[in-house]
């Protein structure tokens, strides 16, 4: 596979610790899921930097479907994930459970779930967690 971007990030602490990108652009401080319910400017929870990514990326591949079909998406068009995580049916260890809810104004809903299809493939988040997740997609 040729390289196209790369990141590192290097975490300290765990799950109640930091996180800080080798260029200084990103500084991020865990807490406890309860911890930030008490306050949610205390930090943000490895669960939620996740699913700010896997949208991210799921809507761009939706997009690179789109231009593929010379379709135009609006501009508020959206992928919302949620992100659970908790203890695997083997008991030895931790899962992630996925949903991703894709929104998609001004699209016909039959064009809209082929672009959902065709991004499932091309999306880098998804590929990675084939098999190793609960994904639910869902097109409102």
């Amino acid at each position: 596979m040729k390289i196209l971007h790369s990141a590192r990030v290097t975490a300290t602490g765990g799950r109640r610790g930091r996180a800080v990108a080798s260029n200084g652009a990103f500084d991020v401080r865990f807490v406890a899921p309860i911890a930030q319910a008490r306050d949610p400017s205390a930090g943000h929870t490895p669960e939620q930097l996740f699913a700010a990514c896997f949208s991210a990326c799921f809507l761009e591949a939706i997009q690179t479907s789109a231009k593929r079909r010379s379709a135009k998406l609006a501009s508020d068009s959206t992928v919302t994930a949620q992100v659970g995580i908790g203890r695997r049916g083997d008991g030895i260890g931790f899962g992630l459970d996925v949903g991703l809810t894709v929104s998609l104004p001004e699209i016909d809903p039959r064009l809209a779930h082929e672009l959902v299809e065709e991004a499932q493939g091309i999306c880098a988040y998804t590929h990675a967690t084939r098999g190793g997740i609960d994904l639910r997609i869902t097109v409102s």
